[in-house]
């Protein structure tokens, strides 16, 4: 393993909405939630749980719930974001939610603190352990949520923080760009740069 393992896996990992066929082996979608079991939490809550999903009609009766709130949020977006959508061909179809092997629903024990924040910092690691195993996914996050947690049983307290559809990528799209530590990042002071240099890295 060299040293810029985990930026190599950074960089290359890509959004996929389409995935192949081909069955995944559990274990290594198991491993990347063993690394999220890893993440840092606020007073060390953990409050991360996960559902994993793979009979196909429960993923079906996801996508039906999913695609009711898409229908409703696409009819109502505008502006910046409705052309950003529309000119990447999204729509309120999220056939992915069906078409991929399985689905983990990300959950947050809600009463525990920073809950939310923590759970992301989890799905984080989740991103990084799956492509690391040649697996993809999209963190999708539902609009009708309390719906999906009704129809798979979840108790009272829980959100659903996102929808992790896994499988083996078949989307040929290009990652989409994304902005160079020279542009983001300050020393000391707002608005003097910081540079790294290659071999830095």
């Amino acid at each position: 393993m060299t040293s810029n393992h985990v930026f190599n896996l950074a960089k290359r990992r890509k959004t996929v909405r389409k995935f192949s066929p081909t069955q995944l082996n559990l274990n290594d979608m198991l491993i990347a939630l063993e690394a999220a079991c890893q993440a840092p939490s606020g007073a060390n809550s953990q409050p991360w749980r996960f559902l994993v999903i793979t009979e196909s009609c429960v993923r079906r009766r996801i996508r039906e719930i999913c695609e009711a709130g898409e229908r409703e949020f696409y009819s109502k977006v505008s502006g910046e974001l409705r052309k950003w959508l529309l000119d990447r061909g999204f729509s309120w179809r999220k056939s992915f939610l069906e078409d991929a092997p399985l689905l983990i629903l990300v959950l947050s024990e809600m009463e525990k603190p920073y809950s939310k924040e923590s759970v992301w910092l989890a799905i984080g690691y989740i991103l990084l352990a799956l492509e690391e195993k040649g697996l993809g996914t999209v963190t999708y996050t539902p609009s009708h949520a309390k719906k999906v947690l009704k129809e798979v049983g979840i108790p009272q307290g829980f959100g659903l923080e996102a929808i992790l559809p896994i499988g083996a990528s078949a989307d040929e799209g290009e990652k989409e760009p994304r902005l160079g530590i020279d542009e983001v990042t300050y020393l000391n002071t707002w608005g003097h740069r910081i540079r790294l240099t290659k071999g830095n890295r």
